[in-house]
């Protein structure tokens, strides 16, 4: 009997302690995912990066493409291409140490989201509205392009922040435009 209640007592703490260190570390996840809640928007694979001797190739073709693209919605989601493309070219960059590069790609990753509004708004003067699915794609984008400025934020060194915070700027100048469609 003796025995019998110390083995209640030993699966009763060991029961309790399971229980509170669930609860605590579920806690502590919730406040932490809170505050760094993770954009689900995936970008396009880079292709070759601009610290490759090829690259050439790729932005002259790029270039023919949207010369080639006369609608305005075909342009608009060609320039989300770019920028998406772009960004993540400048999170391999960064990841490869190629600071500056990788700054001056992101920025021109922002420079093409922010041709996108003018582009959408001529389509609509036309009478060619988007479709919300696509305002919708691209709030996630600039959402997603906010997410990796914050991350480079933290892995490029420090003396760098000031290129990082023009890149930001453009982001919520691409945000506000985004709001007004």
């Amino acid at each position: 009997m003796k025995n019998l209640l110390r083995l209640f007592w030993v699966f009763l703490i060991f029961t309790l302690v399971f229980v509170l260190s669930y609860f605590v570390i579920a806690s502590s996840e919730t406040t932490s995912g809170i505050s760094q809640e993770k954009v689900v928007y995936n970008l396009p694979y880079p292709g070759i990066l601009p610290d490759h001797p090829l690259y050439f190739f790729k932005i002259v073709r790029d270039r023919i493409n949207n010369f080639l693209t006369r609608d305005h919605l075909k342009k608009a989601e060609l320039y989300l291409l770019f920028s998406d493309k772009r960004a993540a070219m400048a999170l391999s960059l960064a990841k490869k140490g190629k600071n500056q590069q990788a700054i001056d790609t992101f920025s021109k990753a922002e420079k093409y989201f922010l041709k996108i509004p003018p582009i959408l708004q001529e389509a609509k003067r036309q009478g060619s509205s988007p479709p919300s699915s696509f305002i919708e794609t691209l709030k996630l984008s600039n959402a997603k392009h906010q997410e990796l400025i914050t991350e480079l934020f933290k892995t490029l060194p420090q003396g760098i922040t000031e290129p990082l915070n023009q890149i930001m700027l453009l982001n919520g100048q691409v945000k506000k435009e985004l709001e007004k469609l």
